[in-house]
């Protein structure tokens, strides 16, 4: 049980100092670089703007996903119950933190149980890549999807942080083999994530050939796991080395623009210092097609269901308004040629 308490009290922390400091990169997202064209006769209605879109099957109201955050504590219960009744009535993804805690330990299957809640969600499990070192394989990436009726498997990838946890698990050997066998032997979607250090080209083409059927490019310019392994540490040494990471990583627009580079058609999400509407329809317009959010979020989760639903719905607000004053009825039309280029 060791292990597994452990893992709860990480959880834990990670959400306490989420909430209660400043974690953000020193790094910004790149998107701010970005403009629209503004259409002052945009020669469409409002009303006529279509944010919908398919993603793995799954029709959704708008190209938003409630990023992968936590579980495996009451606390994490709670705020993945509140997400999941706001995904529902907005249609709209949503994916649950690591599940680890819970393949190791059937009490916590619980906080991560949340279909009943959101039946019709595009709703994505979630694994550490990692843990494929460390005896994890095929039967425990299944368990994590059916654990969730899930309809696909992210499986996240966090060198730096398990490199700068005390306890973190950081042999990420041969990977590439591992996650490769997981996409043939799992009947579902695997996708592959970062945590908010972005994608380059190179790990682009590895998970391509490995066969991911999408890639999360969870860029620099939001969270830094870095800041949060900075406050979580137990010693000055400690604290130290974490601190000199705030600065690291690939902003997101650049890791978007790293993996269009290497393919235009393998779904993509953006997720990493997203925090509204306008931030989601750069991205699309950039190449993304799902983009994911996370700490404006866990916020508005810490009131109330109904206060996540209003912020997911001003969201969409912002991403409809953003289409509409470029002159775009629906996300086909979003795309650099609506964008640009501030030097």
């Amino acid at each position: 049980m060791g292990k597994v308490t452990n893992i709860k009290s990480r959880k834990s922390d990670h959400i306490r100092i989420n909430l209660e400091n400043d974690v953000r990169s020193s790094l910004t997202t790149g998107l701010e670089r970005y403009q629209f064209i503004h259409r002052a006769l945009p020669e469409i209605d409002l009303g006529e703007v279509d944010t919908s879109l398919s993603f793995f099957n799954k029709e959704l109201s708008a190209p938003v996903l409630i990023s992968s955050m936590t579980g495996g504590t009451s606390e994490a219960a709670d705020i993945n119950r509140k997400l999941a009744i706001a995904a529902q009535e907005a249609r709209i993804a949503m994916g649950v933190g690591s599940q680890r805690v819970a393949i190791e330990n059937n009490n916590q299957v619980k906080t991560f149980s949340i279909r009943k809640y959101a039946p019709d969600i595009l709703l994505f499990a979630n694994l550490g890549a990692v843990q494929l070192n460390y005896g994890y394989g095929p039967d425990e990436c299944k368990r994590a999807v059916e654990m969730i009726d899930a309809d696909a498997l992210v499986l996240h990838l966090n060198a730096l942080q398990e490199a700068l946890q005390p306890e973190g698990d950081t042999n990420f050997r041969n990977l590439y083999t591992k996650i490769e066998e997981i996409c043939k032997k799992l009947a579902k979607p695997v996708v592959v994530k970062e945590v908010g250090w972005g994608f380059s080209s190179q790990d682009a083409k590895l998970l391509m050939n490995a066969g991911v059927s999408a890639i999360d490019v969870a860029g620099a310019g939001g969270t830094s796991w870095s800041q949060v392994e900075m406050y979580r540490a137990e010693d000055d040494r400690q604290a130290q080395i974490a601190s000199s990471f705030v600065n690291w990583g690939i902003p997101t627009s650049n890791a978007i623009r790293n993996v269009r580079n290497v393919s235009v058609d393998i779904p993509l999400i953006a997720s990493g210092g997203i925090r509204n509407g306008v931030d989601i329809a750069k991205c699309i317009a950039l190449g993304a097609n799902l983009c994911g959010l996370a700490s404006p979020l866990l916020k508005a989760a810490q009131v109330s269901a109904e206060n996540t639903f209003d912020t997911i719905e001003i969201i969409m607000a912002e991403i409809r308004i953003s289409m509409f004053s470029s002159g775009v009825k629906n996300l086909s039309g979003l795309d650099e040629s609506v964008l640009f280029h501030i030097e």
